[in-house]
């Protein structure tokens, strides 16, 4: 493991504090934003009214987050909303907009079985961070968003590029052409979800095999096996990371949304192509854990994405017996498998996504959560979801540093 880039933790007053997570956690080019609820950090508790004074404390708690780190809200490059009630959505919309100056971030809308406190919306954000970690020299980074006529348009970037990386907006099963869903079941939209992404990606002259990490967003888990189907014809040979995430509901009613994260080798300006086109995305497996039909981790340039993880054991491929507690055990073990596999640790972790069958049970799981860590938490998603794939209690995935970054071809 390399140790020339330092990942930097930090947290400040004017949001809310935890106990589980930093509120911000930097590494090269990327400050990794925790999910913020609608909490009023004078108070510790939600504020007042409905859904549009809380999306306006989230997103207020972020704005204090990412200025306390010298940014602004205009350096956002992703934005994810969980959502109680799928039908607030455009109450959401009429704050969100109001938060930034520019162009406008890449964008997930998720409605969710429940969240932490019983709020009604929770979000996160992933920032550039131009001037890298230390010792990393400060770089004037460009970031670039984007938008083809091939793929459908909203109140966000299809595609925003910063450093080496493109974060790309959900896209839902939407024909560009006639603004509507595509018909059929969950087959056709999942290969239209797919048609966008590809449509998005030559664009900006990418191809698919440069995505390193997909979330599949399902409104109904049984869906699973068919729109893995789907995923396999359009990644036949190299398979990025995955993470499938049960929905209550999605924009448009909509049966699947995905989610990708795409390799940008050529870097953002002032950045030269000739530098950095040649990066090497490393995707790896190990014995050590669950057997996928995926990659458990791929690496890309200086982080590594690792695979949702089930509770399972993988000697038997089965669920560990017991409750939450053992449940999530089994997962972070599983993650400290893969991290190890590749010459980490679990503290090189910068950011961790839970799904829990009961959010009840976040106190259960964070008993065993904190174990895994020696340093500073990293940041952090919790978010009820109503199955979780071979009706598990909980899936956990996370993303990690990786300071030695992925070589050039030689």
């Amino acid at each position: 493991m390399s140790d020339v880039i330092i990942k930097k933790s930090r947290n400040t007053e004017n949001a809310p504090k935890s106990s589980f997570s930093t509120q911000t956690v930097a590494f090269s080019h990327y400050n990794n934003i925790s999910a913020q609820l609608p909490v009023d950090p004078k108070t510790g508790k939600i504020v007042a009214g409905g859904v549009k004074e809380q999306t306006k404390q989230c997103l207020a708690n972020i704005k204090a987050i990412v200025e306390s780190i010298d940014h602004v809200m205009d350096d956002a490059v992703k934005i994810t909303i969980f959502l109680k009630n799928i039908s607030d959505i455009d109450a959401v919309d009429e704050v969100y907009t109001t938060f930034f100056q520019s162009h406008l971030p890449t964008r997930t809308t998720v409605a969710v079985a429940a969240l932490p406190m019983d709020a009604l919306v929770q979000i996160e954000a992933v920032v550039s961070n131009g001037e890298g970690t230390p010792p990393q020299m400060s770089l004037d980074l460009i970031k670039v968003s984007r938008n083809t006529e091939n793929a459908p348009k909203g109140i966000y970037s299809q595609t925003a590029a910063f450093s080496h990386y493109n974060n790309i907006s959900s896209q839902l099963p939407i024909d560009p052409k006639s603004g509507k869903m595509a018909a059929g079941g969950v087959k056709e939209q999942a290969r239209q979800c797919f048609n966008n992404i590809n449509a998005i990606l030559e664009s900006i002259n990418h191809v698919m095999d440069d995505v390193v990490k997909t979330t599949i967003f399902l409104k109904n888990i049984s869906d699973i096996e068919v729109v893995n189907e789907v995923c396999a014809k359009f990644y036949p040979s190299y398979v990025p990371a995955r993470t499938t995430v049960n929905v209550s509901a999605l924009p448009m009613d909509a049966l699947v949304q995905i989610d990708t994260v795409v390799s940008h080798g050529d870097g953002t300006p002032p950045q030269l192509p000739e530098d950095t086109r040649l990066l090497i995305i490393e995707a790896s497996n190990t014995e050590n854990a669950p057997k996928v039909s995926y990659s458990h981790t791929v690496a890309f340039s200086h982080y590594n994405h690792i695979s949702g993880q089930l509770p399972l054991d993988p000697k038997t491929g089965g669920i560990v017996a017991g409750g939450v507690k053992e449940q999530a055990k089994q997962c972070l073990k599983n993650i400290k498998a893969i991290i190890e596999s590749v010459d980490h640790v679990m503290d090189d972790t910068v950011k961790i996504n839970i799904a829990l069958k009961n959010i009840a049970d976040i106190d259960a799981l964070n008993e065993v959560y904190t174990t895994f860590f020696k340093g500073d938490l990293p940041a952090r998603t919790v978010i009820g979801v109503s199955a979780i794939p071979m009706d598990a209690l909980v899936q956990i995935d996370a993303v990690v540093s990786n300071a030695e970054g992925t070589p050039p071809i030689a």
